[in-house]
């Protein structure tokens, strides 16, 4: 028998000269492309920086790491208004909306997201200069008007998509879909927390409940579940941290003491396992939770005067509660909370302006609402801040999903929404005081002077926090992950 007759099909054609070489080629084609491709998929590709993650102890997730460089802010406050905060009726004056108040000039739209468009409208609200700089800032926020000059305005934001939950998603992940670490789980990652007794990163919520987006607005992604925001408000405190009633104090602390033996023992047994240390870390930290969570609720503690100021007292029950989750929030940054994020909005359903600032109809009644709820306490606690010194090193971040028309809906009465172009504004420390960036057009309709993407705005709150954004990231499903994509600018011009 032929020896040639023992080999398969496949392999005669393998020993075939032509078919030989036709799959060494491909082959060889195939690895070069691969080769290509893997160099494209390098983040040092794109920013000629290599990745650098930080060094984690598993044992203790949360101790505090250093920055990538020296940096003034060493804390951050978020301040999130979900729903669109129309920036024609704020922060960003338009005079030409006064000269054509009642017309449709040429270029705008026919139809924008909720359908027909209506005409030009000037601000539902007076703009008057304030401060010293002259800030021109509407009635609607007399109490944050009143701090223009410590403030630095970004006015030629825009963003990738005109609905809420992935305008939430992109301002607070970096990308307009679900799954991906908030910008306060990126930011504990990097840097964890100088607060042993608390978590690194705590999410305040409105006392109306989440945002659209729910807990994705401050959720770890696929990062270690240690940095996902802890969240509780002044109404809602943790739950699960109160001993029970039966247990005297010293029974809740031999228990705790056995447990932490028991666990350590544990732990020694198996090393080398991450998940298993950072869940007994997380134990602990709740441990430390009871005795320090209680103090930090206890706001009758706080003098009459910081009630006064903050308006606890007075005006809605909305605007009281939230009053105290603006007390809440400034007592975790002076006991050294890494990020807190305090939410002025709610309603996974929607709400049309009643319960966030989505206002598409009745714009005059319904900013006006939420206004009287954000503006004194929120005016306040920046205020009580810097009072105390607290904005020496801590980054202050107002921050809206997108903006609003200039020109009114075909309902006549509200506002439709405008990714084109849209305001925020940062305080405190590292930034620029008293100054304003950028410029959307004559009308507010879209970016006109040095737009800004939210990857920039990202950039560089994560750079005034001593982080570069181009070398932070997680490997994830065979990529390097970063807040900022592959994307994102540092806005060197409103650093102090």
């Amino acid at each position: 028998m032929n020896e040639a007759e023992n080999v398969s099909l496949k392999g005669r054609q393998l020993l075939d000269r032509r078919n030989f070489l036709k799959n060494t080629g491909a082959t060889l084609g195939g690895l070069g492309l691969a080769s290509l491709l893997s160099a494209e998929d390098d983040p040092a590709a794109f920013s000629g920086k290599a990745p650098l993650r930080p060094l984690i102890d598993p044992k203790n997730p949360y101790s505090a790491r250093p920055a990538h460089f020296d940096a003034a802010a060493k804390q951050v406050l978020i301040i999130y208004c979900p729903g669109a905060v129309s920036h024609v009726d704020t922060f960003d004056y338009k005079p030409d909306l006064y000269k054509f108040h009642g017309e449709k000039p040429p270029g705008m739209p026919a139809v924008t997201f909720e359908g027909p468009t209506g005409n030009i409208a000037k601000p539902f609200w007076d703009f008057k200069p304030k401060g010293q700089s002259g800030k021109m800032i509407s009635d609607l926020l007399p109490n944050l008007g009143g701090l223009a000059d410590d403030f630095c305005f970004i006015h030629s934001l825009h963003t990738q998509t005109s609905a809420h939950p992935q305008g939430e998603n992109f301002m607070n992940t970096g990308f307009t879909m679900e799954g991906f670490p908030s910008f306060g789980a990126w930011a504990t990652y990097a840097l964890g927390s100088a607060c042993k007794e608390l978590p690194a990163f705590v999410a305040i919520n409105d006392p109306r409940g989440l945002a659209r987006s729910g807990k994705n607005n401050f959720g770890n992604g696929f990062l270690p579940a240690a940095f996902q925001g802890t969240d509780f408000n002044a109404k809602n405190p943790p739950s699960n941290l109160k001993r029970p009633d039966s247990f005297s104090a010293l029974d809740d602390k031999s228990t705790v003491d056995l447990l932490k033996h028991l666990n350590g023992n544990h732990l020694e047994k198996f090393p080398g396992d991450a998940d298993l240390a950072a869940r007994i870390a997380s134990y602990e930290l709740a441990g430390e939770m009871q005795m320090s969570v209680p103090e930090m609720m206890d706001l009758a503690s706080e003098p009459e005067s910081i009630h006064k100021e903050y308006g606890t007292d007075t005006g809605t029950p909305l605007k009281r509660e939230y009053a105290k989750n603006c007390i809440l929030a400034r007592k975790l940054i002076e006991k050294g909370v890494r990020v807190v994020q305090l939410f002025n909005g709610s309603d996974p359903s929607g709400g049309n302006g009643i319960t966030n600032w989505d206002s598409h109809s009745d714009i005059a009644e319904t900013h006006a609402m939420q206004a009287e709820i954000m503006d004194q306490p929120t005016a306040a606690m920046i205020n009580d801040m810097k009072r105390r010194g607290l904005l020496e090193d801590t980054l202050i971040v107002w921050a809206t999903e997108f903006g609003r028309m200039p020109f009114l809906q075909g309902n006549g009465t509200g506002r439709d929404h405008n990714p084109e172009a849209f305001t925020c504004f940062l305080a405190g420390a590292g930034v620029k005081k008293g100054f304003s960036y950028g410029e959307s057009d004559e009308f507010g309709f879209k970016t006109a002077v040095d737009p800004v993407e939210v990857y920039d705005f990202n950039a560089t709150i994560l750079h005034l926090m001593g982080l570069d954004h181009e070398r932070l990231s997680y490997y994830h499903n065979g990529l390097e992950r970063r807040l900022t994509n592959v994307h994102g600018h540092v806005i060197k011009d409103v650093l102090a």
